[in-house]
């Protein structure tokens, strides 16, 4: 039975060692092709076609974080959704109730961020 358990693996085995000794010789074949031009304006960060002024590093408020934190965590919501909505009818009544619990949590989150005012825009 262990011989016949590792023999299964052998094909995920060699499709891991060819897959990376392709992208090793596609990256090394790369390397030997790339130009190697040197300019002084090559590394100047573009933005918008000006030139950059002062310094890179700005601080930001911390509501853009929560704000950038709340829209992820509402795209994972989607991305379990959709999947759950096609597959309902067979999963039955447990699982919709799971769900239903889960968007109330999710639901909790974003009364708590609206009444925190982390949705308002300041002008």
């Amino acid at each position: 039975m262990p011989s016949t358990y590792l023999f299964d693996y052998t094909a995920v085995l060699l499709a891991a060692v060819i897959g990376a000794v392709v992208v090793g010789l596609l990256l090394g074949l790369a390397r030997l092709l790339a130009p190697r031009r040197t300019e002084s304006l090559k590394g100047v960060t573009y933005e918008c076609g000006m030139l950059p002024m002062g310094q890179g590093w700005a601080q930001y408020h911390v509501r853009y974080y929560l704000f950038a934190m709340l829209f992820v965590i509402f795209e994972v919501e989607a991305v379990f959704l959709f999947p759950w909505a096609v597959v309902l009818e067979t999963v039955g009544n447990p699982a919709f109730i799971e769900m239903m619990i889960f968007l109330a949590i999710l639901l909790f989150g974003l009364a708590y961020a609206w009444k925190k005012g982390i949705l308002e825009w300041e002008r």
